[in-house]
Formats: C-alpha cells, sequence, structure tokens
C-alpha cells in the first residue's frame, strides 16, 4: 500500500506504537489455538505444556525470556520485525532456552544478551528440532547456540545476524551461530556481518547445507572464518558471497573444515558455485578451504577474487 500523505502515515505509525504499548501494558503473549493470553512468555510456554501451539507475540519491545522444556511450540510475532525481545536472559543461558520436542521462531528480533560466561545467546537450542524463519539477531554474545541432540534438526532460513560474536577477557570465543552435534544444520538465504569476533557459522553436525546466504566480512572485527566445520562434515556449501574483511583474528581461510576433530567423514561434501572476495582496499594471500581431514571434497566452479587461493590440505 501507498500512502500519498506523510500525516495519514505518521497517524498509522501513531496508531500501531499505540496499539503496540497498549499490548506491553496487559497481555501481550496469546495461545493462537485456544485464545488465552498472558503477560509473561514463560507463563505462557508453561501453559502450552506439552502440547502442540503457536504464541502469537505483539508488537513491542520486551525484557521476557522463557525456558520451553516440552511441546512443540511456535513463536511468532503478529507482524514481523516488530517483535523485540532485548536483553532478558534465562537461566544465564540465553533469551529462549529451547529443550521441547521441536520450537519454531517466525519474525522476531533478538538483540542485547549477554551473560557472565560470554555465550548470552537469542536462542539456546538443547534438544529438539529448531526452525527460524525471518528473524534478526544482533548486538549480542551469540545468536544461536545449541547443545548436543543428534536425532534433531536445526533450519535457519531468511534470517540476519549482525554485530555477533566476541574472543575477549580470556574466555572461549563466541560466534554468530555455533552448533553442536546435532543431526543436520541447514542454513538458507541468510546474512551474516559485522561480527564482533569468532566465525560466522561454526558447526559440529555431520550434514550441513549452507546455500543462497551473504557473508559480508568487511565491517568485522576481530573475526575468524565465515563458515568452520571443526569435527568434518558432508553436504553441500553452494551459491554464497563471500567478502573477508581487513581486521581479523584469522585471515587464512573463508571455509575451514576438520580443524579440530574427523569426527565425521567429509568424503563427498561439494563446495560449489560461490563468490569469494577481498574487501576493497585489502591486501593479502589466503586460502578458500582449507582442509584437515584428508577426505576427497569437491571444490567447483567457485568464482575466486585477487589474493584467493582454491584449497590447502593442512
Amino acid at each position: 500500500m501507498t500512502f500519498k500523505s506523510p500525516l495519514i502515515a505518521a497517524a498509522l505509525m501513531a496508531t500501531v506504537a499505540g496499539t503496540a504499548a497498549d499490548a506491553q501494558r496487559t497481555a501481550p503473549f496469546t495461545i493462537a489455538e485456544t485464545g488465552a493470553t498472558f503477560s509473561r512468555l514463560a507463563d505462557a510456554v508453561e501453559a502450552v505444556g506439552g502440547n502442540n501451539a503457536t504464541i502469537m507475540i505483539a508488537p513491542g519491545a520486551y525484557r521476557d525470556c522463557a525456558v520451553q522444556d516440552a511441546g512443540r511450540i511456535t513463536y511468532k510475532a503478529s507482524i514481523p520485525g516488530r517483535t523485540i525481545f532485548d536483553g532478558g536472559i534465562c537461566e544465564e543461558k540465553a533469551t529462549l532456552v529451547l529443550r521441547g520436542k521441536a520450537a519454531t521462531i517466525d519474525g522476531i528480533i533478538f538483540q542485547n544478551q549477554r551473560v557472565p560466561d560470554g555465550n548470552g545467546a537469542g536462542i539456546r537450542i538443547e534438544r529438539g528440532d529448531l526452525y527460524v524463519y525471518n528473524a534478526l539477531f544482533r548486538n549480542a554474545e551469540e545468536g544461536i547456540l545449541s547443545s548436543d541432540d543428534e536425532s534433531a534438526e536445526i533450519v535457519i532460513d531468511r534470517s540476519s545476524f549482525q554485530r555477533l560474536g566476541r574472543c575477549d577477557r580470556g574466555l572461549s570465543c563466541a560466534h554468530s551461530i555455533y552448533i553442536g552435534y546435532f543431526g543436520s544444520l541447514k542454513v538458507t538465504n541468510s546474512r551474516f556481518e559485522k561480527g564482533n569476533g569468532g566465525h560466522y557459522v561454526k558447526t559440529r553436525t555431520g550434514r550441513v547445507t549452507i546455500t543462497n546466504n551473504s557473508f559480508d566480512d568487511t565491517q568485522g572485527r576481530n573475526t575468524n572464518y565465515m563458515i568452520d566445520l571443526p569435527a568434518g562434515a558432508t553436504g553441500v556449501i553452494s551459491g554464497n558471497v563471500f567478502v573477508q574483511g581487513q581486521n581479523k583474528e584469522n585471515w587464512s581461510a573463508f571455509i575451514a573444515v576438520a580443524a579440530e576433530d574427523t569426527d565425521h567423514s567429509s568424503n563427498g561434501l561439494n563446495i560449489h558455485s560461490n563468490s569469494a572476495s577481498l574487501a576493497k582496499g585489502v591486501q593479502r594471500n589466503t586460502w578458500f578451504v582449507a582442509d584437515w581431514s584428508g577426505d576427497q571434497i569437491r571444490i567447483a566452479n567457485n568464482s575466486l577474487g585477487r589474493g584467493l587461493t582454491r584449497y590447502e590440505r593442512r
């Protein structure tokens, strides 16, 4: 819809803002299936229990957090991009601590999560499937951090990760996304930028699909790899655009395979049809893929800019 008058647009925005403020003062969390409303997200999650349900969240900024121990819950912004979880932390871990059967996140912004151990996340997934759509994670220590559940999958689509990660205070680094030993990880159509340390995507899953994403490290600070598969993996990395910036803690490669362990075979890992380059003004020689696995990896049809070498076996 196009508004011809800025006054009409302003009036509409004021109405939306007023509605959001009213929702925050009353009961912004609604279970779609029952119509029950709650003033606290944790109360809505508790009411769902072990059932399947969607919690609709009104526009507004919230300091809430919640722990999901059971059931399958969808957390859905009633207006995508207008629901913000700002700094709320449960169990000194994350805004959402998830260990039910499954969780879906749709249209929500997570920001400013910090905890004493340096791993404050928008989402901590400990068990069960996780599906993230149209979400934004920014200005926190981590966007998504997981424990291990090799029976479950994680899917991230059409989401953005900004100003995340850290490597300071003598603590282990945090990353934009850090997934442990889950069954699989799929990241598609998403954007990673302006990292504050660590890797943009680090995962110990045995199978990955990382396609059609943008990794813009131009304004990164003290960052490392774009994609780190520290235990090895199979799957596909394709259709991504990578730009490595100047301010790196480790600029030795864009993609690292089995740099820490060889818990998974990397035979058949297919890295193809990506574009990788150095940011304007960056002068160095580096590698597109650094491989410690010793397995047969397919690397083909990638467009590599100046200073990049296709592959190094280490």
